[in-house]
């Protein structure tokens, strides 16, 4: 996962070393709203699930040079829920009290699009990222004689933490205020002993204005 938060950042960094193609510059800036959905994936402490996902944006960009533009966004994200294997262990039942794991809430960041050709593009966003989690956690190193983690020392969280996220995409612009596109992003939402960091796999559509 390092290797994939490095591989963004080099992407976003690298944006602004690219030669521009001729489209005018005043075609990249001005609002936007987007969508994406997509699948989620959790693979962190008990949790090795996956669910669907999505989430809506809106902000505004500048264009800086032709064909780039960076700019400002918020928005809201549902990255669904994830199951526990643990909670299928029919020889386990005091397992079954755990609960799915759940991240959403709310996202503010910066973003850039950057047009390879006339119509294809590459994006790339980081921000902070304002969660609701829940989920639960053992307390590592303590296990019972079967080889599971012991009644007492499960825990669970269900509030509110502060962390980020960010992502890559590219995709294709039909015009200068419609473009569909597929996005990884990457989350962030760690709360105690909890650590849950889904990533999502989406397809986009945006309106600029």
């Amino acid at each position: 996962m390092n290797n994939t938060i490095v591989a963004i950042a080099i992407a976003v960094a690298g944006f602004s070393v690219f030669p521009a193609t001729s489209h005018a510059v005043e075609d990249r800036g001005g609002f936007f709203v987007n969508g994406n959905v997509g699948r989620s994936m959790l693979d962190s402490g008990i949790y090795d699930d996956n669910d669907t996902g999505y989430g809506v944006n809106l902000g505004y960009r500048w264009a800086v040079a032709p064909d780039f533009a960076l700019g400002v966004e918020g928005g809201y994200v549902d990255l669904g829920k994830w199951s526990s294997p643990l909670l299928n262990d029919n020889d386990s039942p005091s397992i079954h009290v755990f609960q799915d794991a759940k991240v959403k809430g709310w996202i503010a960041g910066v973003n850039a699009h950057w047009n390879l050709s006339d119509n294809w593009y590459v994006s790339g966003r980081t921000g902070l990222f304002r969660a609701d989690v829940q989920g639960w956690y053992f307390i590592e190193g303590s296990t019972d004689t079967g080889g599971l983690p012991t009644f007492g020392s499960r825990i669970g969280i269900k509030d509110t933490t502060t962390k980020w996220y960010a992502g890559a995409g590219f995709g294709h612009d039909f015009n200068s205020r419609f473009s569909v596109g597929l996005n990884y992003d990457y989350y962030k939402a760690d709360k105690s002993g909890l650590k849950v960091d889904p990533g999502l796999v989406s397809a986009s559509a945006e309106m600029r204005f």
